[in-house]
């Protein structure tokens, strides 16, 4: 039988109270996944959307991502359902992806510009509805920078910014409200120093050097070719081996919650681009970041995004998955294998795990697979 590292769904066919509880792998399971790097790794349990992991100038790797209320109780029926998202922060710490330290909430939507911009709107809506996705951390010039979007109460994003290289409160709002209506906002520092902000599908522009304000006009980029878009959203950039690559999401067959949440990019030799054409990061990996870790391994986050529960891997290369939304991943946080390599001018990445390397038959776009 087929041996894999990650752990994929355990159901009970006997119990009447529904889906069990997925077995973490052990400890040297995951060190020996981690040095192999060729087969995905299901490393942290627990109901989380877009996960996001950045290396700190401290040594831990700082994870984060759209949670759940951290007092609600995480319920087994509600394993594979779209949860009951919160408006907080949660974050935890780690430096070998075995042991994580939760750092609690350092964040929620009563830190950002809105709460003190737009009073009316938390005062007259109930805070079970508000809403706050896609966190991410940025370490900028001796500073932790967090982006988010949120759809309610105020349909916007924040730009808040803490004292220090520790995710915690107190944090401030440089930006205030010109940071608008923004949809995933990401942000890269280029190596002159200067940070652009990203968002959508894909908008990108500059921020002052003491991040006050932004220092010239949005500027939309995309892929060249048929797809002019290398995603709606989950947008972000990265500099690898002197090319700007830019990372979208976009479902596999084009139409939402239909086939596989996959993960596209395009590269250029300029952020403004012009950009190539839109190439293909993974399957399953949507909205995911990616990361090196200590040993410069290539490793990319996914996450549970389906309307049923993982499926098994027996035959999934082949298999059409266009008339409802599947994934491969556990709940929790899963680490993915990724090689990058350039070839001639130009950036390759795939993963090194094969169920994960190869565009399914419902794909909409064709590629070359290199």
């Amino acid at each position: 039988m087929r041996t894999s590292i990650l752990i994929l769904l355990i159901v009970s066919a006997t119990f009447s109270f529904g889906i069990q509880p997925v077995v973490l792998p052990k400890a040297k399971e995951i060190k020996t996944a981690l040095v192999a790097h060729n087969r995905a790794i299901h490393v942290k349990d627990g109901w989380i959307r877009d996960p996001y992991i950045v290396k700190s100038p401290d040594g831990f790797f700082y994870f984060t991502g759209t949670t759940q209320l951290s007092t609600r109780k995480e319920l087994p029926e509600d394993r594979y359902t779209s949860g009951k998202v919160g408006y907080e922060v949660q974050a935890w710490k780690t430096k070998d992806f075995i042991h994580w330290k939760s750092m609690g909430v350092i964040y929620s939507l009563k830190d950002g510009i809105w709460y003190t911009a737009k009073p009316e709107n938390f005062k007259t809506g109930e805070e079970f509805r508000w809403r706050l996705w896609a966190p991410e951390f940025n370490f900028i010039n001796g500073r932790v920078v967090l982006v988010h979007t949120s759809p309610s109460p105020v349909n916007g994003g924040n730009f808040s910014v803490a004292t220090g290289l520790k995710p915690r409160r107190p944090w401030t709002n440089p930006i205030g409200e010109k940071i608008g209506r923004i949809h995933d906002p990401s942000l890269f520092q280029d190596d002159d120093g200067t940070c652009w902000l990203i968002w959508g599908g894909t908008t990108i522009a500059p921020l002052k050097p003491d991040l006050s304000d932004f220092s010239g006009e949005p500027v939309n980029i995309g892929p060249t070719g048929e797809f002019t878009n290398v995603g709606y959203e989950g947008c972000l950039i990265r500099k690898i081996q002197g090319k700007y690559v830019l990372f979208g999401t976009t479902w596999s067959t084009g139409k939402g919650r239909k086939g596989t949440y996959n993960l596209y990019y395009a590269t250029a030799d300029k952020i403004t681009g012009p950009y190539g054409e839109r190439k293909f990061a993974g399957r399953f990996l949507g909205h995911g970041t990616l990361f090196q870790d200590n040993a410069g391994r290539w490793w990319c986050t996914a996450f549970f995004n389906g309307n049923v529960p993982p499926l098994s891997r027996e035959g999934i290369q082949t298999k059409e998955l266009s008339d409802n939304a599947y994934t491969l991943n556990e709940q929790g946080l899963n680490l993915v294998p990724m090689e990058i390599r350039k070839v001639g001018n130009d950036i390759v990445i795939k993963s090194t795990d094969p169920d994960y390397a190869i565009p399914g038959p419902e794909e909409l776009q064709k590629f070359q697979i290199r």
